[in-house]
């Protein structure tokens, strides 16, 4: 059998060899590649002969799995997996695990970096002290007894939540599934979107989950209340939230995700909006939360081996 690692997935090459290798204990024929390739004929040619692929969070379409005759297995070093055409795979019978849990705690600190830059005007406060100003006009709130509203109780929401407790916030939440968790209040949406000072985006996308934050969700928000989405672009309206920042509708915002992997087109509405933080999906990103990843692959790769194949999607 043959394996294909389509992308370096974020820490050395030879690492991320040895681990694979180790996982596949000479079952498999091993194939990394250093850089990272999306177009459909470069996807072709890198995944034709192969039985499983790891890949992250490019697109991967029924166009490239059809010209792949003995694939059998996908490893999405990703927790979201709507980039895959799953459709086709459950089709094909093609199994497909990802790797959910790895950004966890990464996520969950960019969300407070975000909402302090917001509070405290800390880029703002950089360019002024460089140019000789002052605090004038910069003072923000503290996060204490703040409410901060999640969006989605899963593993990052909740531990969002459990920050959130430590700085002393209220902690409110929406979620499908009602959850007993202690310090946290459950809410219906609107409730959440009307009351909470900070909103902060945590479902996964899907068809009942694209569009949820539209311009009528985004209205119900209280003028000094900010919004954070660090989940996926197409769950928050842009122009929606744009236009209410541009009118002084909401205070500010914080998106590190959009309907396209960066980079994102100039005319973006985000990046012409007032007091507006956008980062480069850089969420998931950090060195503990890369390794943690690299793991969670040689997991799944092991367990597919043995015909057991851990999580599934």
């Amino acid at each position: 059998m043959k394996l294909v690692v389509l992308e370096p997935l974020g820490i050395p090459y030879e690492t991320l060899y040895e681990k694979i290798k180790e996982a596949a204990s000479d079952k498999m024929e091993i194939v990394c590649y250093k850089d990272r390739k999306e177009d459909i004929e470069t996807l072709i040619e890198r995944s034709r002969d192969a039985d499983a692929v790891v890949l992250s969070n490019f697109k991967y379409p029924k166009g490239v799995m059809d010209k792949c005759p003995n694939l059998k297995y996908i490893c999405v070093a990703f927790t979201g997996y709507d980039h895959v055409d799953m459709d086709y795979c459950r089709e094909r019978g093609i199994l497909v695990s990802n790797c959910a849990g790895y950004s966890t705690s990464a996520v969950a600190d960019l969300v407070f970096g975000f909402i302090i830059d917001i509070y405290r005007n800390i880029i703002t406060c950089n360019e002024v002290v460089r140019k000789g100003g002052t605090k004038a006009g910069l003072i923000g709130p503290e996060l204490e007894g703040k409410k901060l509203g999640i969006i989605g109780a899963g593993a990052i929401g909740l531990r969002v939540a459990k920050i959130a407790k430590a700085f002393d916030c209220d902690v409110y939440a929406y979620s499908r599934t009602k959850k007993d968790i202690d310090g946290v209040t459950f809410v219906d949406l609107d409730t959440l979107m009307s009351e909470c000072d900070i909103v902060s985006v945590h479902v996964p996308q899907n068809k009942e989950t694209v569009g949820l934050i539209n311009a009528e969700k985004i209205a119900l928000m209280k003028t000094d209340a900010i919004l954070i989405n660090t989940a996926r672009g197409p769950i928050v309206d842009s122009q929606a939230l744009a236009g209410a920042l541009n009118e002084g509708r909401i205070a500010g915002a914080a998106v590190d995700v959009f309907e396209c992997e960066p980079p994102i087109y100039e005319d973006h509405p985000f990046l012409k909006a007032k007091n507006c933080i956008a980062t480069p999906h850089i969420a998931f990103a950090s060195v503990q939360a890369m390794y943690k990843r690299a793991d969670i692959v040689c997991d799944n790769i092991k367990a597919y081996l043995d015909n057991a194949p851990i999580n599934l999607v």
